[in-house]
């Protein structure tokens, strides 16, 4: 398959809107000699986002509601529910918040969600899974399943479409909804129209790949996060190459949902995201996937101050659109 590219500037340069943003956070940053594997869970959660000022505006829909959905295992998973309004059926995106499977949560994400809402006219349903180091994997990734599975149940009451129901997520939500994808077809218990992986962490299992090798610090997402984060997730070493954790390594990626993979030419995780977007090609699924030249990790998150992170997110509201 053909990866697509697009950008502002010609591959092997980053955008100036890029460049900007993060010499902003290296600033905010600077004097922070403490190392991450010193620095506890707490205190990264509870760290101002060095991005938020960067955020897309957050635009009205046309209603919004919390709800708190019954897990199995006793407790209880919130969700936030956008709805563009409007009495027609609606598409649905289940969309999965990332973070590394450690921080972030429903209102670091409600930006993004509200745009998609109203750009792609669907329903957003965003998931407050239970994270790690609390709750080690499967944890997460079971709370992402019942929680898709719950909206598959309930898709009428909230005014869905139960034959366009997509999972969708940025980097660590990316990985949930790939493995939510493949748990979908292993189980048959609902289907899938469409995975959204935006940036999406496919292989906690090496570190070595090109992307890894040319972007590992200075480009946002750094090797040191990934490693931090893998080993708050993981019960032993492994769990890394267990396809609900690294689905790039999952043998059999046939009967799997139609996939958009968008990836960035400085991150570290472009490499995993494009040969994640080619093996469900090749194994006979429909793929689009798109390189967004210039761009770190986290550029969508970015889309207030950098252009191309409100592309992207439009490139994301025409697949919802089409699904």
């Amino acid at each position: 398959m053909v990866i697509e590219e697009k950008g502002r500037v010609s591959g092997g340069k980053l955008d100036p809107q890029i460049e900007y943003v993060l010499a902003v956070v290296a600033a905010a940053n600077e004097g922070e000699g403490k190392l991450l594997a010193e620095t506890a869970v707490s205190e990264v959660r509870s760290a101002p986002d060095p991005i938020d000022p960067f955020s897309i505006e957050k635009v009205e829909v046309g209603h919004v509601q919390e709800l708190s959905i019954s897990a199995e295992e006793g407790h209880t998973i919130p969700i936030r529910v956008y709805h563009p309004g409007g009495a027609d059926m609606k598409s649905v995106l289940v969309f999965f918040h990332g973070g590394c499977w450690v921080f972030c949560d429903l209102d670091s994400h409600d930006a993004i969600c509200r745009y998609l809402c109203r750009q792609a006219d669907c329903i957003v349903v965003s998931v407050d899974y239970r994270l790690a180091p609390d709750h080690k994997f499967p944890a997460g990734v079971e709370d992402a399943y019942a929680a898709t599975q719950w909206v598959f149940e309930h898709v009428q009451e909230l005014g869905g479409d139960r034959k366009r129901i997509a999972v969708g997520g940025d980097s660590a939500g990316g990985n949930l909804a790939a493995v939510v994808s493949l748990m979908a077809r292993d189980r048959g218990e609902f289907p899938l129209a469409l995975q959204l992986l935006i940036y999406p962490i496919t292989n906690i299992a090496e570190f070595e790949n090109e992307s890894y090798k040319a972007f590992h610090t200075a480009y946002f997402l750094e090797q040191e996060m990934m490693e931090w984060a893998g080993n708050h997730y993981i019960n032993n070493e492994a769990d890394r190459r267990h396809p609900y954790i690294s689905p790039l390594l999952a043998p059999d990626l046939r009967g799997l949902p139609a996939a958009f993979v968008l990836s960035a030419e400085f991150d570290i995780l472009r490499d995993e995201g494009e040969v994640y977007a080619r093996r469900l090609a090749e194994a006979g699924n429909q793929v689009r996937a798109i390189r967004y030249n210039g761009m770190v990790h986290a550029f969508v998150a970015m889309a207030g101050a950098v252009d191309l992170g409100k592309i992207a997110l439009d490139d994301c509201a025409l697949a919802l659109k089409r699904m």
